[in-house]
């Protein structure tokens, strides 16, 4: 098989996109443990959770939201539990189906973390990035998005801010 390898040019770019894939999820980890001593999959586990009806998720949802497996997130939900941030209850709807809700000390957990979690996003991501390089990375994400994710079964939650209010 002749290996399609990449040119100088494609090389300077994946090399830059494979250090932020790993140094950014370090960098919102270590402000959120510091700041609100969650973990950024806590806090994104809870803001998922801020953002729906009622607060409550299926368990199920809950995973594809924040693509974790079922067992992943299991062991984060007994975690958040513990320090009752969150609460696991059947689903009214499907008795076989658990629901995870946020309480209200759990509400109140991502009303305290937001603002310096997105402090800390402007400063290492949007601030440094002209209005048209936040456009290109839009597209950017979109591009590699319908790679990784051709059938859009993602599509909800990585363009739910698309739409203009009003």
């Amino acid at each position: 098989m002749d290996t399609p390898w990449l040119d100088r040019r494609q090389l300077r770019a994946w090399i830059r996109l494979r250090a932020v894939l790993e140094l950014l999820p370090g960098v919102l980890d270590a402000q959120l443990r510091r700041d609100a001593g969650l973990t950024e999959f806590e806090y994104y586990t809870l803001a998922m959770l801020s953002e729906a009806p009622d607060r409550t998720l299926r368990m199920t949802e809950l995973a594809r939201q924040t693509n974790a497996t079922l067992p992943r997130l299991s062991h984060v939900v007994t975690r958040l539990e513990g320090r009752g941030l969150l609460e696991r209850l059947p689903c009214p709807d499907d008795r076989r189906a658990i629901n995870a809700r946020l309480t209200d000390d759990g509400w109140a957990k991502v009303r305290q973390a937001a603002p310096g979690h997105t402090v800390t996003v402007r400063r290492h991501v949007v601030d440094v990035l002209t209005d048209e390089q936040i456009d290109q990375l839009t597209a950017i994400g979109d591009a590699i998005l319908a790679e990784l994710d051709p059938s859009r079964t993602g599509a909800a939650l990585y363009t739910r801010y698309d739409e203009t209010p009003g």
